[in-house]
């Protein structure tokens, strides 16, 4: 919400000189943050130049450049005209035109920029006529700002326009304007009158509310009022979209007459373009008393306004040129009920949308439903500024006040007369009491809050505070304003005083955990896994857990089956990434992607995260409104529908895995690491492994693929390398290696207890022994085999050479294992040894027909 500082002044009393800064910081100690600042950005000297001759100068590039001669007076201290280039034609000799002279600065987006003399186009430039961009007042950049079309309606300011005046308070260069960041539960702070009345609690400054004039102003509602009919038929969460609604209508208005120039520029400096003075007029209104309006053609309507829920196969055109297909949640204005004029509380329709021709305007001020306005404004992506401040909730008290000063300021400046009937239909929703314990704020924060603290503050904030007695002793019956929706409760009540008194009174005190079981085992797991893949080079890193058809295409996944397997997004950040992840991997390439482009050639990244993992139909799980606790029954519905999620953990390798340097060269990545750093995992949590072979696995190439398996033969996962197409679609390095385990069942097998071996001292004996089989026979399987014929002194087997050629013969392999054999109470002989590892090989034999080379 940006705040001019002037506007401000007119409903707080802001002290003469005050700063935007000051503002802020006095705005800071209530619990709003600054964004940003705004104007006096423009330094001099900006004068006032008088365009004495101007001449158009055709270029080669083809462009025409406008050189002219202009008089500054006496502001560049010679009184001579100033030769200037520019590039703009919307001006003519004796216009008067705003100079920023050399040495003036102006602030652009990458910076401030000092205006000097310079030689362009054959010209010696010195200085810049400005337009509204260069300025900071608008956005047209091609069209120079000629001031006396400007103040054409202003005699005042017409008459100060003399060559070489300041230009920076005729153009409000001056005009400060602090931009503030506005909570979700502060939508009366989406107004100048919120903030002023913030600034009062900060400051202890007079605050005038302009509501309370406006109010007794406005007219009571009548039986000739333009008819309007609330038929809400299909309520969110029991509660009507419309609970108020008022209408005015003002006849023979002028709406090609000029908005007010302090109009315009308030409007401007608050960030919005003026348009017309309709549109104007409620954009006025609505960001001074925070209530949003909606101007009609009066003309283009029917009978009678019908508020209702759009009904199946219902389109609209809004005003942004969008045909849209409206859904029955939508709540909606429209014409006798019978067509769609307006999308409540988000945006209007094209078809009554005040033109050139309009003479008579229906100004409508109404309160919508919160949740209806926010679901509409998300589903058709229409954040207007109107849908931000109804799903924030809007004052159900200031709808007549609002339509009042719209139509003042529409006859008052776009003549016309107001029709004596006034609409006001609805009944607002109960304002909710709170009882109080008057103590209750001080226990609460810490702070010795007395009881005639906790009355003032919550009568300066706007409630109605009334002592009662109750068999539980004195309480205080609060009764929020009606512009404070957000406060429910006893601990609202208890928030508001502690920010009213200061939130630098409350002291810091470090809490004394208490006393606990630590971390669970999960996470010390999860933290063993992250420290183990750290400590072997890799780097951890996070990927956003969104996804599309297209990706999953690019993984060698049919689209159909891997959304069977997930949920889609209801409101997708993004169209194209729609669903839930079922694989970390499949969001996790984007990181290496881009660490690849960036130069990176030796990676290798890590990721623990969460995937969906569907089984069977999608259920819908049931809502509850915010602030009530769901049922027993619900709550078991709610857990029914969400899927299954385990945790993953995937791995990523590219380029060297051994780095080379003076010591000699480097070592490719290959399978044998992702297997090595997958299977590193397993044993860091004390989990046994079998690594096997897997084929047609996508995203892995077929042949250099391992699955890994749990002792029991649960599959854990996957690791190898990927697939050369997939490599290609997702624009990765060639023999890019991955890994993706399931971490959930990794861990849950470590929670077994693991035995601790005695420690053996005696000596160990090793023998060698080389096998040839089949190629088809796997090293895992041989070894399993030695496993079990070597009996329980096999201390460990570890392969450590493959051969294939001749003397082996063709579709043989030579398989070479070291055993190592100790026994627990002596030393081992060399019979002993021998005798275990000829068990060891017939068993090889008898299993996977190995023979003994």
């Amino acid at each position: 919400m940006r705040v001019p500082i002037d506007w401000l002044r007119d409903y707080v009393d802001v002290p003469a000189g005050t700063t935007a800064q000051q503002v802020a910081a006095d705005l800071v100690r209530v619990g709003l943050e600054e964004e940003a600042f705004h104007g006096g950005g423009v330094t001099g000297p900006l004068v006032v130049g008088r365009v004495l001759t101007l001449d158009k100068e055709p270029q080669k590039n083809g462009k025409v450049i406008t050189w002219c001669t202009v008089d500054v007076g006496a502001a560049n201290g010679t009184g001579e005209p100033q030769g200037i280039v520019c590039g703009a034609h919307n001006f003519e000799a004796g216009d008067l035109v705003p100079v920023i002279l050399p040495g003036g600065v102006l602030t652009t987006p990458q910076g401030p920029m000092v205006v000097g003399a310079r030689k362009t186009y054959g010209h010696v430039s010195a200085g810049m006529i400005c337009s509204e961009l260069e300025l900071g007042l608008g956005e047209d950049h091609d069209g120079i700002i000629v001031l006396t079309r400007r103040f054409a309606d202003d005699p005042e300011m017409l008459a100060r326009l003399e060559p070489g005046a300041d230009a920076i308070p005729l153009l409000g260069l001056d005009r400060e304007t602090v931009e503030v960041n506005v909570t979700p539960d502060r939508g009366y702070c989406f107004s100048i009158r919120g903030i002023a009345r913030e600034y009062s609690h900060a400051t202890g400054a007079s605050f005038t509310d302009p509501v309370v004039d406006l109010a007794e102003a406005a007219p009571a509602a009548t039986d000739d009022g333009f008819p309007v009919r609330l038929e809400d038929h299909a309520p969110i969460q029991g509660r009507a979209g419309c609970s108020r609604y008022v209408a005015r209508v003002v006849r023979g208005i002028d709406v090609s007459a000029p908005t007010p120039r302090w109009m315009s520029q308030r409007l401007v400096e608050a960030g919005m373009r003026p348009i017309s003075l309709p549109v104007d007029v409620t954009n006025y209104v609505m960001l001074g008393l925070g209530q949003p309006l909606h101007a009609f053609d009066a003309a283009t309507l029917g009978d009678a306004i019908v508020v209702r829920r759009a009904a199946p196969g219902e389109r609209i055109t809004t005003l942004d040129g969008q045909d849209r297909a409206l859904h029955p949640e939508d709540l909606l204005i429209t014409d006798g009920g019978r067509t769609p004029i307006a999308i409540a509380g988000v945006m209007g329709g094209a078809e009554t949308e005040v033109g050139a021709g309009t003479a008579d305007v229906l100004v409508e001020s109404a309160t919508f439903d919160p949740v209806s306005i926010a679901r509409s404004a998300r589903r058709h992506r229409l954040p207007s500024e109107a849908s931000k401040r109804f799903e924030r909730g809007v004052d159900p008290e200031l709808a007549p006040a609002a339509a009042e000063l719209a139509v003042q300021l529409l006859t008052a400046y776009g003549g016309g007369s107001v029709d004596p009937g006034v609409t006001d239909v609805g009944t607002p929703r109960p304002i909710v009491t709170v009882d109080l314990d008057p103590d209750y704020p001080a226990r609460f924060v810490g702070v010795p809050y007395s009881r005639d603290d906790v009355r003032r503050i919550l009568t300066e904030i706007g409630c109605h505070v009334e002592e009662v007695a109750t068999t539980g002793g004195p309480r205080m019956r609060v009764t929020p304003p009606s512009w404070r929706p957000d406060l429910r409760t006893a601990p609202d009540l208890v928030e508001e005083v502690a920010r009213i008194d200061g939130y630098d009174r409350i002291p810091s005190v470090v809490p004394t955990p208490p006393s606990g079981s630590g971390l669970t085992h999960g996470q010390r797991a999860r933290r063993i896994v992250a420290e183990v893949l750290a400590g072997q080079g890799l780097t951890e890193v996070w990927s956003p857990p969104f996804v599309g058809d297209t990706r999953h295409r690019d993984l060698g996944w049919d689209p159909q089956e891997a959304r069977a397997r997930t949920v889609a997004l209801a409101n997708p950040l993004s169209e194209e990434q729609p669903l839930m992840r079922i694989s970390v991997l499949s969001t996790m390439v984007d990181a290496l992607v881009r660490n690849v482009a960036r130069g990176a050639k030796d990676v290798g990244l890590f990721e623990v995260g969460l995937v969906v993992a569907r089984d069977g139909e999608q259920r819908r799980a049931p809502t509850e409104d915010v602030g009530i606790l769901p049922s027993e029954d619900t709550l078991a519905a709610i857990h029914a529908a969400i899927p299954a999620q385990p945790r993953h953990l995937a791995i990523l390798l590219t380029g060297d895995r051994d780095r080379a340097g003076w010591w000699g060269g480097g070592r490719r990545a290959d399978v044998t690491d992702v297997i090595a750093l997958a299977a590193s995992v397993a044993e860091a949590l004390g989990v046994e492994t079998e690594v096997r072979p897997a084929d047609d696995v996508m995203p892995f190439h077929p042949g250099r693929c391992a699955a890994l398996h749990l002792a029991d033969g649960v599959l854990l996962g996957h690791a190898g390398e990927l697939h050369p197409k997939v490599v290609a679609s997702l624009g990765l390095p060639a023999r890019t290696l991955a890994a993706e385990l399931d971490l959930d069942r990794l861990i849950a097998a470590s929670e077994v207890t693991v035995q601790a071996r005695d420690v053996i001292t005696s000596p160990v004996a090793y023998s060698d022994v080389a096998l040839v089989v089949d190629e088809t026979v796997t090293a895992a399987a041989v070894e399993a085999s030695l496993r079990s014929g070597a009996g329980d002194i096999l201390e460990s087997v570890g392969l450590f050479d493959v051969y294939r050629g001749d003397q082996v013969g063709p579709g043989r392999k030579s398989l070479a294992y070291r055993l190592a054999f100790r026994a627990p109470d002596r030393t081992l002989t060399t019979d002993e040894v021998s005798g275990l590892r000829d068990r060891a090989v017939a068993e090889a034999a008898r299993v996977v027909g190995a023979v003994q080379r």
